[in-house]
């Protein structure tokens, strides 16, 4: 399995906590993905590189990370992101 395929849900929870919660730390996204211990390393990873890209930014010394411009500006449509579903990204609706 390709690298990038072993890290897709550490992307996608943390994209959706980041929009639902509003903060993102490596705890979360494991719990979140429904990760196996010892994958902290990776989730850790995932996080820091979406900060390179600025999905997320990491707002202290303690791992924890905020949404980035990336993910603000993506909510430009004003999405109802209460009506998530563990179905996917695909059933979110608009308020408008």
């Amino acid at each position: 399995m390709c690298r990038e395929l072993k890290r897709e849900p550490s992307w996608v929870a943390a994209i959706r906590l980041a929009f639902l919660r509003g903060r993102v730390d490596v705890e979360s996204v494991v719990e979140e993905a429904n990760l196996v211990p010892g994958k902290e390393r990776t989730v850790r990873d995932v996080l820091e590189t979406m900060a390179q890209r600025g999905v997320l930014e990491e707002t202290d010394a303690d791992g924890a990370y905020v949404p980035g411009p990336v993910l603000l500006e993506s909510d430009r449509y004003d999405l109802n992101f209460e009506r998530a579903s563990d179905g996917g990204a695909h059933r979110w609706r608009s308020t408008g």
